[in-house]
């Protein structure tokens, strides 16, 4: 009975696969409608901004002015209209200010990338949740119908004398749990879809599943060490927070320029109208004028801003440390995840073919009167478990190369499509 409920599950997935929504269709909606990376693309344009203003400082500046006086007295007025441009020649805090916000510029860069990838190990994760979900509500269901089954088996044989009612309460025993077990299985599949639709903004339809055939792949390169120096070497979110140490470097020299001169060049003039103006001061004026400024005394704000610039330095450091240490350990911890999917894979599968042959030799030794309804209902609950363990490991086992993929900075649409290809058939 267990195996004709797979081999018709299996044909029910095949037939609805053409219209089954994939992993990369899943991805496509996923990336138009989800607000994280809309959100990291938005703070990019806002740091591209703060880099272009900061650009602006050093450029030239024009100024219009426009001055009415009344004089109280005799009510007469008179008017002012003047013109001023102004270039910086020199101002060393302003071209470190210029270099930390185009630094953070690239570094927003590497964090939006990091956000794209995210949004794949996301999806993959509610992808591989939805089908991890369903997986189990087919097996609940399965057992569950198992256990029906036996409950009629062991009513008839004490309706005919065969048995003891203490096997027909056993029977219900099992079936009331493996009930619960359903109900339970059905909640976790409609919070998995929800999950989904969280990304997508839609309800997912049907998904298609992993194909029976899965390949069970070590790493390539087969070392840790490998995957940790190529994370370290390529992990968006890890370059961006170095950028942003090399910014808060750069903001340190911006603090400290505000002790050096600044010069600049400036080209004024003035006409003026009304009563009591002069003759030449209606004609108006230009004037040209190098401004040489010289920073004395500010209350201490100027060491006040150094010393904040450096603890902002000192906490840029800390972060990047605190990212590098975690990003080594994630990315251990992944190819390890990867390492014991392997094995994984072999045994479950191993236990699926061994609780399928167990549950038929009881089957007829049952019917044999060798084994008692104890011993059979424990071959169907284990079969049950058997069967959950070899589904849940087939998609932890997907699913940890991705993120392994993800912590080296590797994850992307390939990879995705890479994967679709062992949706119902093809090889990883």
């Amino acid at each position: 009975m267990r195996l004709r409920l797979v081999l018709t599950a299996l044909a029910l997935a095949c037939a609805q696969a053409a219209s089954a929504e994939d992993l990369l269709q899943v991805y496509a909606q996923a990336r138009a409608a989800d607000p994280v990376l809309a959100a990291a693309d938005a703070q990019r344009g806002v740091q591209r901004e703060l880099a272009v203003q900061a650009r602006a400082a050093l450029l030239p500046q024009w100024q219009l002015n426009a001055t009415e006086t009344r004089d109280q007295q005799d009510g007469s007025r008179s008017r002012e209209l003047g013109s001023s441009v102004s270039q910086t020649l020199f101002d060393l805090g302003k071209l470190r200010s210029w270099d930390a916000e185009r630094t953070l510029e690239s570094a927003q860069d590497l964090r939006v990338r990091a956000a794209e990838q995210a949004l794949c190990a996301r999806v993959a994760t509610a992808y591989f949740g939805v089908l991890s979900a369903q997986a189990a509500l087919a097996t609940t269901r399965a057992n569950e119908d198992a256990f029906a089954a036996q409950v009629a088996q062991a009513q008839k044989r004490f309706d005919a004398g065969l048995s003891a009612q203490v096997d027909v309460d056993q029977a219900r025993a099992y079936h009331a749990l493996a009930r619960g077990s359903t109900v339970q299985a059905q909640q976790a599949l409609a919070d998995a879809r929800e999950a989904l639709a969280q990304l997508t903004a839609q309800t997912p339809g049907e998904l298609r599943p992993l194909s029976p055939e899965l390949p069970a792949l070590l790493p390539e390169p087969a070392q840790p060490q490998a995957w940790v120096d190529q994370a370290l070497r390529a992990n968006p979110q890890l370059l961006s927070q170095s950028r942003v140490v090399d910014a808060s470097e750069q903001r340190i020299g911006a603090a400290r320029a505000a002790h050096w001169p600044t010069l600049s060049a400036g080209l004024d003039s003035a006409r003026a109208s009304g009563a009591g103006i002069s003759d030449e001061q209606r004609r108006g004026g230009t004037q040209f004028a190098l401004r040489l400024t010289v920073p004395l005394f500010a209350g201490g704000a100027t060491q006040s801003q150094l010393r904040q610039a450096g603890y902002q330095r000192d906490l840029a450091r800390d972060d990047f440390e605190i990212a590098r240490r975690a990003l080594k350990r994630e990315t251990q911890a992944q190819y390890q995840a990867v390492a014991s999917g392997v094995a994984l894979l072999e045994s479950t599968r191993a236990a699926v073919n061994a609780a399928d042959q167990a549950l038929a030799s009881t089957r007829a030794g049952q019917s044999l009167g060798t084994r008692t309804m104890t011993d059979l209902l424990l071959a169907i609950q284990t079969q049950a478990l058997a069967q959950s363990a070899h589904d849940q490991a087939r998609h932890g086992y997907v699913l940890a190369r991705l993120l392994l993929q993800q912590a080296a900075g590797a994850l992307g649409e390939p990879e995705l499509a890479a994967v679709n290809q062992l949706l119902l058939k093809g090889t990883l």
